[in-house]
């Protein structure tokens, strides 16, 4: 029997919607984490309360769901200007008819499918249809340069690659002689532009498995174990290869009951958009799973949500939580904005009132206080109503934020607009969701709670309580693909996942202090790992001496150069170009023989050849958000004197953030 943990009171009670499971047998296991596509794991449950869930599988999952509401809407889509639904026996059906021709086509057992394209019901369908045929489903993003598509889909060992349209086709077509267990390629949007052999549009590929016997599906379906893996998601490390991190059928849809439950989700009730890359743990977790688990509808935006019309999408399906990246938040904030700075002076006056009493009563809420300012009823009938309807979030219980930080303005700028943001904190390594800020229980800047049946360990804290944040639970991943020492170095010998994140406790509430990773997460939610961008700069501008890649946080990626320089008796770097230096601005037609020369004249030839490089660095990017958008040239090399360098010559970034702090900020200023 399943039980829940009730906020309010941390007693365990019977969830209300517990779902019939019938019992199915481990895979025998003897070890927490595996690297092997078809080795089982031990599951790290509890004797009782969360986590002593029954393990089951996404098919068991999903047939339960299907078989209590087949009726009801599970996907929404829009063709030619009206949305078209599939019910959940519908959807059920399809993914098995996608299965069955996953088979046809040659799909062997825990190999991959890869998945390239925009969130559209085809998505869902290819990623369920290939782990019910016992596959492992891998999503590639859609800004992946054919170079990444093709170390994603040959690292699966993709059999078939599923596309959204011609404009992708042709990244995986350009590497198909590189990949060996290629046989298929599916693409499911738009006309072919051009008949290949084994090349299938969706409609053909549905029907490639109709021979296929029921029987053959099912017998594979029922051989499936909870504590094997189904799907891959990939993630950057810090050598800038992407990890395939190995999820079991378990991690996910015990993640996705112990996430919903702790955010009061009910059954029937939810409807949300989906238009974050479902490669990414969090939209995969959010739009699919969670949402299925809870027989809800997911909704999908068009592909240039993200570009303006996601609004109008939003006040279309007006949702009933709604998950964005900090990006995403900050765009809406300037949006507003801007449109708040060409109000009358009466308006603008009016606004700025309604957000005072916006973000104390915001703030009361948070802090248990019910009582709101004088004045609330009006500004709430006169601002925050219509603010929550222009946005389409007018019925929507909860906005989530997570995938990167995000920065105190934003979240008190929609606090006093009293659409607070919940933060929530996670890994693809933990499935998604770790920690969970919602209605009840959030703390500004915090990321919430732990999800119940889980556990945080803070590691080597120091005298202020900051540790490496370490997860405890039935949510911690496999294990990277093929990589043992990569999975020894994020799990230790007791099973704890090591996130490489410092972080406190306050309360029980868990907030991120520092990062012990050098990765950057952009505003975005895309991780990038600098130093093979930062030596890729150095390679190709021979000129460069030193060179630090900054967002976090931020926008976009930027870069901080400094120029090769010779030094003095004591080590200190001069202001004198290295003799190599002088050599390569020579060759561009430029004499000058120091830094300050250069930047004082902002000599055009050698910003030229500076930005040549640059282009070239980020012509091999593998999306966009790595690639760098503007840099500039310090004054003065890197040095161990300066402080910016450590004893073994290792960039302390964090100092040089600080030394120059007022020259990033530029890089950002509109």
């Amino acid at each position: 029997m399943a039980y829940q943990c009730c906020p309010c009171c941390g007693s365990y009670k019977e969830p209300p919607e517990e779902l019939l499971k019938l019992e199915v047998p481990l895979a025998p296991a003897d070890q927490l984490w595996s690297t092997s596509r078809d080795q089982a794991v031990k599951l790290r449950m509890s004797e009782a309360g969360p986590g002593s869930e029954v393990p089951v599988t996404i098919c068991q999952m999903f047939e339960e769901i299907k078989t209590k509401y087949g009726d009801l809407p599970a996907l929404a889509s829009k063709k030619d200007g009206l949305w078209v639904t599939l019910t959940y026996e519908e959807y059920y059906q399809q993914c098995r008819a996608a299965a069955k021709s996953f088979l046809k086509l040659g799909l062997e057992r825990h190999h991959g499918v890869g998945i390239l394209g925009f969130n559209s019901p085809e998505w869902f369908i290819a990623n369920i249809g290939c782990i019910m045929a016992g596959g492992l489903a891998a999503g590639i993003y859609t800004t992946n340069s054919p170079e990444a598509c093709q170390y994603v889909a040959d690292n699966c060992e993709a059999n078939i690659v599923v596309v959204e349209n011609h404009k992708q086709l042709l990244k995986i077509l350009k590497v198909k002689g590189q990949l060996p267990q290629l046989k298929a390629i599916v693409q499911y949007k738009d006309e072919l532009e051009q008949k290949l052999p084994n090349l299938y549009t969706w409609e053909e590929f549905l029907k490639a498995g109709e021979d296929v016997d029921d029987e053959v599906l099912d017998t594979i379906i029922q051989s499936q174990r909870a504590n094997e893996c189904c799907t891959l998601i990939y993630t950057s490390g810090t050598t800038g290869n992407p990890k395939g991190v190995m999820l079991s059928h378990d991690n996910i849809t015990w993640t996705a009951n112990a996430a919903g439950t702790m955010t009061k989700l009910k059954m029937e009730e939810e409807a949300l958009v989906s238009y974050l890359p479902l490669s990414h743990v969090a939209a995969q977790m959010n739009d699919m799973w969670i949402c299925m688990r809870f027989a809800g509808t997911t909704y999908f935006a068009e592909p240039d949500a993200l570009k303006g019309s996601l609004v109008n999408t939003m006040r279309e399906v007006r949702p009933t939580s709604f998950l964005g990246v900090p990006r995403v938040w900050e765009k809406m904030q300037e949006r507003m904005k801007d449109m708040g700075a060409k109000a009358s002076i009466m308006r603008k006056r009016v606004a700025a009132w309604a957000r005072a009493i916006g973000l104390q009563a915001s703030y009361n809420a948070m802090n248990g206080d019910q009582t709101v300012p004088w004045g609330y009823m009006l500004a709430n009938n006169l601002v925050f109503k219509k603010v929550r309807f222009a946005l389409g979030l007018d019925r929507c219980k909860a906005c989530y934020t997570g995938a990167a930080p995000i920065t105190k303005d934003t979240l008190e700028y929609f606090m006093s607009l009293k659409i607070p943001l919940f933060e929530l904190y996670g890994m693809s390594e933990s499935s998604g969701p770790h920690t969970i800020s919602w209605e009840r229980d959030h703390r500004i800047m915090s990321c919430g709670k732990v999800v119940p049946g889980c556990k945080t360990k803070l590691d080597k804290m120091d005298e202020e309580g900051n540790g490496e944040i370490c997860f405890w639970g039935r949510h911690v991943f496999m294990g990277y693909l093929n990589m043992p020492e990569k999975t020894e170095e994020a799990i230790d010998q007791e099973g704890w996942l090591h996130s490489g994140d410092l972080g406190k406790h306050i309360n029980d509430f868990l907030f991120i202090t520092g990062r012990i990773k050098e990765l950057i997460i952009t505003a975005g939610g895309e991780n990038v790992a600098p130093v093979p961008i930062e030596d890729s700069v150095k390679e190709e501008v021979p000129i460069v001496s030193n060179a630090m890649l900054v967002g976090d946080k931020r926008k976009f990626l930027s870069m901080l150069l400094t120029l090769k320089c010779n030094v003095d008796d004591g080590g200190e770097p001069t202001d004198e170009l290295t003799p190599a230096a002088v050599d390569f601005c020579q060759h561009r037609g430029v004499t000058v023989t120091r830094i300050s020369e250069i930047i004082a004249k902002k000599e055009q030839a050698i910003y030229q050849a500076i930005q040549e490089g640059m282009e070239r660095v980020n012509a091999r990017a593998t999306s966009n958000a790595q690639k760098v958008q503007k840099w500039t040239i310090l004054e003065r090399d890197f040095s161990i004197s300066g402080g910016e360098l450590g004893p073994t010559m290792k960039l302390k970034r964090p100092v040089v953030h600080k030394m120059y702090d007022e020259i990033i900020n530029k890089f950002y200023e509109d």
